[in-house]
């Protein structure tokens, strides 16, 4: 055991080729990655995994990491969270982390158990599409961002996505989830961290 996670050795990660403890929620993580590199087409380096977010709520703060980030032409286009159970109670988040892991808005956004998923506008929070097979592919992702000019992230905006994020990514977490990384409150002179941002 590690944490709250049952581990069952060892796996080989699809899209980096790192060695990952073996676990039932990691199996599910690799289902998707191999669903976006062999059914969606696309290519491993356009797909960053475990992107760690930093997220303040006042005084505390916490990283986090987002499943998966895709990236096309440079720029941040389709955010993944997975996570068990009701992807109704992952929607809220997966829009929250697609306003903070880069300074512009994420155009889609999914919310994933693995088995489901719901398929989101970035901006709008506007349910698009659901179930896996309604993930947009590499060619339609690339219409949707050719169409989408990028929008700035107001700090504001950003600062109250981070306490969203945080209520129900920290907040709402085991206490044992060893995944998610509690940081020390900031000292006041330093006038606290940024309201999130990816790491």
């Amino acid at each position: 055991m590690s944490g709250h996670h049952l581990i069952l050795g060892t796996l080989t990660d699809r899209i980096t080729g790192e060695t990952l403890d073996d676990t039932l929620d990691e199996r599910y993580r690799q289902r998707i990655a191999t669903l976006l590199i062999d059914r969606l087409g696309f290519r491993p380096e356009e797909i960053r995994p475990r992107v760690e977010v930093l997220l303040a709520a006042g005084e505390r703060r916490a990283v986090v990491r987002l499943d998966f980030l895709v990236v096309l032409a440079g720029r941040p286009a389709m955010v993944i969270r997975f996570g068990p159970g009701s992807i109704v109670s992952r929607e809220r988040p997966a829009l929250s982390f697609s306003r903070l892991v880069a300074p512009v808005q994420v155009p889609v956004a999914v919310a994933t158990n693995g088995e489901d998923a719901a398929i989101l506008e970035g901006g709008s929070g506007k349910l698009l599409a659901r179930g896996l097979e309604a993930i947009p592919s590499r060619a339609a992702l690339a219409r949707i961002l050719e169409a989408a000019p990028p929008q700035p992230i107001p700090p504001e905006r950003a600062e109250r996505e981070a306490r969203i994020a945080y209520c129900y990514e920290v907040d709402g977490a085991c206490p044992c989830d060893d995944t998610i990384c509690r940081l020390d409150p900031a000292p006041a002179a330093e006038g606290g961290p940024p309201a999130g941002g990816a790491r």
